[in-house]
């Protein structure tokens, strides 16, 4: 099929006006993640001074996403474009409320996994590169949630693969090479049926710029195979996010690095697919993602039961949360399934709470190997006695795993039921529900045999260090005041949601005079 040619003249489309200063917060994220990982890796021969450089940079990031969400959240979206060049001819950078949620929550479980890898990462991890390959890692992140060219969302996920391929391999043992081949085949595979999307995607539509897309796929929807497209992306981005039936490479992988990276991994890389699918499916090919909304309603639930079943069958603590990482999966591709502002601010207000989550439950696994002395079930016990404090704060992240009220993850299942009885697919809410119950029994299960029950042997009393106590403790406030106080989390996902679903704001930002055809 032959590309759409523009009629637009190329040198009209010359940027020849001074970009505004706050445009340019659209890529300070990614360009300090870049810029301090190669001061990092300059630096590799000091490990010491790399941790102590890491977490202020990490800190440094989290503020500079937080005023891009104030901005954004007050102005609306904006577009920074790159080389001089208007869309859809040159690379943009367009922020909305969705990815500028997406990319401060995520810059807060990285400061918060800087600060535990302090206790976690010793002296010959540091010289290997993980503080460098951390901030190359959250340059992929943060690039993924703020682009705004299809085919660089491909590149910002070639840069995390490539830093995640690292962080994996940390350390060079026989159980982390196993578990980082499976995560490299299975994504490898997702990330050539990406590329081969896009470049279906750009014969059709002459253009990668997502903003031109939307315009557009109205009026190529007769004659472009966007069904493929769809089918394409849906398969792709369900193998990143660890859906069913392509889930099983997950909890095979992520138990084998450190737990820092586990904690990383499990809180940032499968939201980042789940982002994509959002992005594409709800903005781009909103229709295309109606056709094929039964299909991914039953992909969602059978996620969600599979990740609750193996998650019950588990004695390996960390395979237990890998599990639970594939249900919280479900739950966000059901709000995809649903549509519309209901399921979409579901699956966004999920995602944020899971990221948050999922870090907090991978640190409170490395506190429960401390304490306990390993992560088998069959092996583990008194903690309670041990800690009456780490019990508390451990049972605070259960009970929000379990999605169980005052705490985060009550809110998003509320709205996700709501919004699947309000289509009739009792079904679909009865999994959700079901899925919780079964959750609730495995973490039971947990908590009574590796606290409640007497410990095996006498255990020395550990107390808390503040480097893996102050980032779990900030991370379980963070799960609790979402729980208590969720308005102001509710209106922003809402307001995301809406954003995606009319994207018109979007295209504004990009096209403030419209599009060129």
């Amino acid at each position: 099929m032959a590309a759409p040619t523009s009629t637009v003249d190329l040198s009209a489309a010359l940027i020849t006006t001074p970009v505004p200063i706050g445009h340019w917060l659209a890529i300070l994220p990614v360009a300090h993640c870049i810029t301090l990982g190669a001061v990092l890796l300059m630096l590799r021969g000091y490990p010491r001074l790399q941790a102590w450089l890491a977490i202020p940079g990490l800190a440094a990031l989290a503020l500079i996403d937080a005023a891009l969400l104030a901005k954004v959240a007050a102005d609306g979206p904006l577009t920074m474009v790159m080389g001089r060049w208007l869309p859809p001819f040159g690379i943009a950078f367009t922020v909305d409320l969705f990815g500028a949620l997406m990319a401060f929550t995520s810059a807060l479980a990285a400061l918060a996994g800087g600060i535990y890898a302090l206790a976690d990462i010793g002296e010959s991890g540091r010289r290997y590169g993980f503080f460098p390959l951390l901030m190359l890692l959250m340059a992929g992140v943060t690039g993924a949630f703020l682009t705004g060219d299809i085919f660089n969302l491909y590149v910002w996920f070639e840069v995390l693969l490539i830093s995640s391929f690292g962080l994996f391999i940390l350390g060079s043992e026989r159980q982390q090479i196993d578990g980082a081949l499976k995560y490299a085949v299975l994504n490898l595979i997702a990330t050539t049926l990406f590329l081969v999307g896009v470049g279906i995607l750009y014969a059709a539509f002459g253009t990668l710029n997502m903003a031109d897309i939307a315009a557009k796929a109205g009026d190529l929807r007769g004659t472009a195979p966007l069904m493929t497209l769809a089918s394409l992306f849906l398969l792709a981005f369900g193998m990143k996010a660890a859906a069913f039936p392509v889930n099983f490479w997950l909890p095979a992988a992520y138990h084998t690095p450190r737990i820092v990276v586990s904690a990383l991994f499990a809180g940032l890389l499968t939201k980042v697919g789940i982002y994509a699918l959002i992005r594409v499916m709800v903005m781009l090919l909103p229709v295309e993602r109606q056709e094929l909304s039964s299909v991914i309603a039953l992909v969602a639930a059978a996620t969600i039961v599979v990740g609750a079943l193996g998650a019950l069958a588990e004695n390996d603590i960390r395979r237990l949360f890998g599990y639970v990482v594939i249900s919280g999966i479900g739950n966000m591709l059901a709000g995809v399934a649903l549509g519309g502002l209901g399921g979409i601010s579901g699956a966004v207000f999920y995602a944020l709470h899971s990221m948050v989550l999922m870090t907090a439950l991978y640190l409170a696994a490395g506190e429960i190997a401390r304490r306990g002395g390993g992560f088998s079930l069959s092996a583990l016990g008194g903690l309670y006695r041990q800690s009456g404090g780490f019990t508390a704060l451990s049972l605070v992240l259960f009970l929000a795993a379990c999605g169980l009220p005052p705490f985060s993850g009550f809110w998003p299942k509320v709205i996700l039921v709501k919004a699947s009885l309000d289509l009739d697919a009792w079904w679909l809410a009865a999994s959700i529900l079901v899925g919780g119950f079964l959750t609730t029994i495995a973490f039971g299960r947990l908590f009574l045999l590796a606290y409640w029950r007497p410990a095996a042997i006498a255990l020395t009393p550990s107390g808390p260090r503040w480097r893996t106590g102050l980032p779990l403790a900030a991370l379980t406030a963070l799960v609790v005041g979402f729980g208590i106080l969720p308005e102001q989390l509710l209106a922003l996902s809402q307001s995301a949601a809406a954003g995606l679903v009319d994207p018109q704001a979007y295209l504004h930002s990009v096209f403030p005079e419209g599009r060129a055809r």
